[in-house]
């Protein structure tokens, strides 16, 4: 499998879990609190598959030498990050729009990297 083949596997994973977020805080936000614990996991889950996707964009960057989703991924990690520790911290007036901005980005992200293409052989240097 070529790496641009293994970036869109992973940005695809994280758009599936991303979908899942606003989801489980709207049942919350509608009186079910146990769909906080959900949302708490599934924070989780989305914080790991960008910090896989950021190490793959590293690796598509250094291989391929195709910067973009790097400084992309980096950019969505970020925000997340931040949107993340937002959310432990209850400061939800930052958490609640960036959440919305992420989800944004990363789908932005996602349309990219599929209609990109990706060199399959890396270049001379």
């Amino acid at each position: 499998m070529g790496l641009g083949w293994a970036l869109r596997a992973v940005v695809s994973a994280h758009v599936v879990a991303m979908a899942g977020q606003p989801v489980f805080a709207g049942v919350y936000l509608t009186g079910d609190y146990d769909s906080l614990r959900w949302h708490a996991l599934g924070a989780d889950v989305v914080t790991s598959i960008g910090y896989l996707q950021l190490v793959v964009a590293i690796v598509v960057w250094a291989r391929l030498r195709q910067a973009w989703p790097f400084v992309a991924t980096l950019a969505v990690v970020g925000a997340e990050t931040v949107q993340y520790f937002a959310g432990l911290d209850g400061a939800l007036w930052l958490h609640l729009p960036l959440g919305v901005m992420t989800v944004v980005a990363l789908a932005v992200l996602f349309i990219a990297v599929w209609q990109r293409p990706f060199r399959t052989e890396t270049p001379d240097v």
